[in-house]
């Protein structure tokens, strides 16, 4: 009965931003506290509640008001849809051969993507005292929203011990565990990480990167079709290429001549990726952590800003708001394809130093690149959680019709050695 009356007395409605910030802000706040004498991660988004979803092409925040007298928000949610990569088929003849793709190492780019829409969930709160109901009501409404934006599916992350959230979206909303990536995390420190002299990295125009995206990756799950408004956004900081040169000594001489030459005849061995600036969104920050842990951690710094010659893998200041660089598009090929990828996330290291505390990103369970990519394991998480859903829209284009009858449920796939994290959901 009580929770019946609950769902009368709630309205679930879009965010106001000048009426709703403060009250949104304060039920962010209030489910984030962590358990008493442990340490745990708090987001501050800096004064805006849309900060996390208002980079994407369409976002939308619904809150849980109270009716009657003294209205109070007591619940939230955030949504975003987008078009992605789904599945990917083989190209026909004609358009292998105008490619150029006759080759085994040419598979990829014989590949064409299946893209869907595909709607996000993010941050669903609800006050403690209102936990009746009402998340699966902001859920329902938002996938409503997802519908006439002409999603097919929808998502959502959470950790994987996160009972209460998993409970929720498996259990009541109808959604299936769906992949299992890992949040690798690096901690910046005031010395530079050493790069291999035989590594060359080159910076790329945000059109080249582009390019190269597109007629090597598009096929890549959850690659996104407007890639281009990712690379153009202001806080994305720059696309590089590592190539490996063949033999050791041989110096920095990997030059770029445009994505058409680099694809038609590619390095033996290369990596490309791209570099997010989260700071610009969020600010995150570690509390419960006891006095001696963090007086240790200041020490190693201090120890790292005195002496930068001998390394000292020093802890970041993470008590108090901190910046974190995100790293994605990450790819490449070739027997040496992980010194490359390697060497461009200790780059990113390099150009974060002073500007941020943390590089991090976010690589499929199978991610042929992934044990090479430095990170400490304490500061990362070997096993994310992505949940996922399948709408009843069903796609009025015919050829869109024989894809989906082609490849299944994308709910039900395996899941593919390679996805394309975007940054703008972090």
């Amino acid at each position: 009965m009580k929770e019946e009356e609950v769902r009368v007395l709630v309205i679930i409605r879009e965010y106001n931003p000048k009426t709703d910030c403060d009250a949104a802000l304060a039920v962010d706040r209030m489910c984030e506290v962590g358990p008493s004498g442990e340490m745990s991660l708090f987001t501050d988004l800096l004064g805006d509640p849309v900060a996390r979803i208002r980079h994407s092409p369409a976002y939308l925040m619904l809150v849980a008001e109270t009716g009657g007298p003294g209205r109070q928000i007591v619940g939230l949610i955030r949504g975003c849809v987008k078009t992605v990569t789904c599945g990917k088929k083989k190209k026909k003849k004609e358009e292998n051969s105008a490619a150029g793709t006759d080759t085994d190492a040419d598979a990829d780019a014989a590949m064409a993507p299946v893209y869907t829409k595909l709607g996000y969930l993010l941050g669903l709160r609800v006050s403690p005292s209102h936990r009746m109901g009402i998340g699966m009501k902001l859920v329902r409404k938002m996938e409503e929203w997802f519908g006439e934006e002409g999603a097919e599916y929808a998502y959502m992350a959470t950790e994987k011990d996160n009972a209460a959230s998993i409970e929720l979206f498996t259990g009541r909303c109808g959604y299936t565990k769906f992949r299992t990536p890992s949040i690798l995390v690096h901690p910046v420190f005031a010395h530079r990480l050493r790069i291999p002299r035989r590594v060359s990295i080159v910076r790329l125009h945000a059109r080249d990167a582009e390019a190269l995206y597109r007629k090597r990756f598009a096929a890549t799950e959850f690659f996104p079709r407007d890639v281009d408004a990712i690379l153009d956004n202001p806080l994305s900081l720059g696309t590089f290429v590592a190539v490996v040169e063949e033999e050791e000594g041989l110096g920095l001489g990997f030059r770029w001549r445009g994505a058409e030459e680099f694809v038609a005849a590619p390095p033996g061995s290369w990596a490309v990726a791209s570099v997010w600036d989260c700071g610009g969104v969020f600010r995150l920050e570690v509390r419960g952590a006891s006095r001696l842990r963090r007086a240790a951690a200041a020490a190693s710094r201090a120890a790292d800003r005195a002496a930068p010659w001998l390394g000292v893998p020093a802890v970041p200041d993470v008590f108090r708001p901190f910046a974190a660089w995100f790293v994605y598009g990450l790819g490449g090929d070739g027997p040496a394809a992980p010194a490359a990828a390697a060497a461009l996330f200790r780059h990113a290291h390099n150009m974060a130093r002073g500007r941020a505390a943390v590089v991090a990103t976010e690589v499929a369970a199978c991610e042929p690149l992934r044990r090479a990519i430095p990170h400490w394991r304490r500061l990362s998480c070997a096993e994310d959680l992505w949940c996922a859903k399948r709408l009843s829209q069903v796609p009025d284009d015919d050829d869109e019709d024989e894809e989906e009858e082609e490849l299944g449920d994308w709910t039900k796939s395996a899941p593919a050695p390679s996805i394309f994290v975007d940054p703008r959901e972090v």
